[in-house]
């Protein structure tokens, strides 16, 4: 097993397992654990899905299943389930980069300002 893959451990599988979708329409998941662990690792990275490693399963069903379940709220209760403390915010941001903007760049309202 390459040692740079990201793979849930058993004790956090045990905390995330219980929480996982069941009783769904279409064909039986099978490997959650490898899936899972693929997006996880793709978080960690940034890499691009088509970039995921073939450790994981074929990258359109990591994909797939990622898109499904944000639509559906599912990784949000996972997340909260396995996070611990329920008094924390519901959402953080933390970003080191900044742009900046001309006044002009707001629709040109606004006079101008003059140069002395």
């Amino acid at each position: 097993m390459n040692p740079s893959l990201f793979w849930f451990s058993d004790e956090q599988w045990v905390k995330i397992e219980p929480h996982l979708p069941a009783n769904q329409p279409g064909p039986e998941r099978k490997d959650d654990r490898r899936i899972l662990s693929g997006i996880m690792h793709l978080q960690r990275v940034g890499c691009r899905w088509k970039d995921c490693p073939s450790a994981y399963g074929p990258h359109k069903i990591i994909y797939n299943r990622f898109a499904r379940w944000s639509e559906r709220g599912i990784w949000q209760a996972i997340f909260a389930a396995v996070a611990g403390n329920p008094d924390t915010p519901g959402q953080r941001a933390l970003d080191s980069s900044h742009v900046k903007i001309r006044r002009c760049a707001g629709g040109g309202k606004g006079e101008p300002r003059r140069r002395r």
